[in-house]
């Protein structure tokens, strides 16, 4: 907060599981796999140009006004 008045804007984004190499090998197994598709709220994975183009979003002035959030970019797990 202490940053705000002079215009630097501080978030964090918190994605959910999301469909990377990581997540591959975490998921390389099809039982494995559908479990993790079955507990998100969407039924898949995230994609990362998902959780980018909420970066996106937030570095734009379209989010001026947002600071000091934690936003979730996570199918609806947080929910």
């Amino acid at each position: 907060m202490e940053f705000a008045s002079s215009g630097i804007r501080i978030n964090a984004l918190c994605p959910g599981v999301v469909e990377t190499a990581m997540m591959q090998g975490v998921a390389a197994d099809a039982r494995a796999r559908r479990a993790f598709e079955k507990a998100q709220p969407v039924g898949r994975f995230g994609r990362p140009e998902e959780v980018g183009e909420a970066a996106l979003w937030l570095l734009s002035d379209a989010a001026s006004f947002v600071t000091g959030a934690a936003v979730p970019v996570d199918g609806g797990m947080m929910a």
